[in-house]
C-alpha cells in the first residue's frame, strides 16, 4: 500500500528506520530489531541507501523482506549520488519488482573521500529532479527530506524552505525531518512550509541518543544544533554510557511529548538498528491513534 493513501486517513503517524549494516552477519540482528519494533504497529519502516553502491542491493533485499516476509509497508531511500539516469532507473524497476511502492527521493550527501556533492554524468543534481523521474517510472509514493535548521549547505532557512517547495510541487507526498533536538526549530520550518503553500504531511524525525561521541557526529555531519543545556548534561556523562542514554531517553521523551501536544504529523524514529531504546521511549509517551 502507498504510503501516501495511508497518511490520508490516519491522523498519526508512526515510523522507523533502518540501515544496512556493513557486515552480514549482523543481518539476524536488524531484522530482530525490526520484528520487535514492527510489533507497534508503524504506518511504514523505511531503509537507508549506501551512497557509491556501498549498501544498494541490501538496501532491496532488507527493505524486500521487510515487505513481503514481515508484512510491513516499507520506505525505500533512493539517492543521486554516483548515479546516471540509468542506474536510478534499474534500482526503481528492482524496486517495483519486488512489491515496493514507496520511495524517500533524496540528493545524498557526497562520498566520504569528496567535500561537496557532484552531479555524476547523465544524473541529477537535485532531490526534486529525482521526483520528477520517479514519477516516470511509475506509481509510487515518495518522500522527501526536510532539513529544520535548513541543509548544511543553504545559505539561510528561507532558502532551503523554497527548495523544499521544488520537491513538493515536483510530486513528493509527504516529508520526513533531519535529526532537529530543540522543537521551536522544527515549529517555525513547519510554519515557514506552511505559508509557503506546502501541505503534505510533515513526519517529524526523532533521533534517541544513547550515544555521546556518535551524536556528536551526527549533528556535525547534518548540521542540527545540539541546546546547551542538553549539551553541557551529556559533556558531563559522555565517559559512562548507561548515563548517557538514561538522558537521551528521558530528553527524547519530553521533545516526543512536546511535539505531539503540538498536533504533528507523525514521529519518525532513527532506530540505529536498536529497538530497546525506542521501545522504552514508546511505553512513556501517549500516540494519537485509535484502536
Amino acid at each position: 500500500m502507498k504510503i501516501r493513501d495511508i497518511l490520508e486517513r490516519e491522523k498519526f503517524s508512526l515510523s522507523f528506520e533502518f540501515f544496512p549494516p556493513k557486515r552480514d552477519g549482523n543481518l539476524e540482528n536488524l531484522y530482530t530489531a525490526i520484528r520487535e519494533l514492527i510489533l507497534q504497529r508503524p504506518v511504514f519502516v523505511s531503509v537507508t541507501y549506501g551512497a557509491g553502491g556501498g549498501t544498494r542491493e541490501k538496501t532491496v533485499e532488507i527493505a524486500s523482506k521487510v515487505k513481503n516476509e514481515f508484512d510491513q509497508e516499507v520506505l525505500a531511500h533512493l539517492t543521486c549520488v554516483q548515479s546516471s539516469r540509468d542506474d536510478i532507473a534499474r534500482v526503481i524497476e528492482e524496486l517495483s519488482a519486488h512489491n515496493i511502492e514507496n520511495i524517500l527521493a533524496l540528493r545524498g550527501d557526497p562520498p566520504k573521500d569528496e567535500e561537496a556533492f557532484r552531479r555524476a554524468p547523465g544524473g541529477f543534481g537535485y532531490a526534486s529532479e529525482l521526483v520528477e523521474f520517479i514519477h516516470t517510472r511509475g506509481d509510487f509514493s515518495i518522500g522527501v527530506a526536510g532539513y529544520p535548521e535548513g541543509h548544511i549547505e543553504a545559505p539561510s532557512l528561507e532558502v532551503d524552505l523554497d527548495n523544499l517547495k521544488k520537491k513538493v510541487d515536483a510530486g513528493a507526498h509527504f516529508i520526513i525531518t533531519q535529526i532537529c533536538f530543540d522543537n521551536k526549530h522544527i515549529y517555525r520550518f513547519r510554519d515557514g512550509a506552511h505559508a509557503r503553500g506546502i501541505r503534505v504531511p510533515i513526519i517529524t524525525g526523532i533521533f534517541p541518543i544513547f550515544n555521546y561521541r556518535q551524536i556528536q557526529r551526527m549533528a556535525a555531519l547534518c548540521g542540527a544544533k545540539i541546546p546547551p543545556s542538553l549539551h553541557d548534561k551529556l559533556d558531563k556523562v559522555s565517559e559512562k554510557d548507561e548515563e548517557v542514554q538514561k538522558y537521551g531517553i528521558e530528553f527524547a521523551i519530553r521533545q516526543s511529548e512536546d511535539l505531539l501536544a503540538s498536533d504533528i504529523a507523525g514521529l519518525h524514529f532513527y532506530s540505529m538498528n536498536k529497538s530497546d531504546h525506542v521501545l522504552e521511549i514508546l511505553r512513556e509517551i501517549q500516540l494519537p491513534r485509535e484502536g
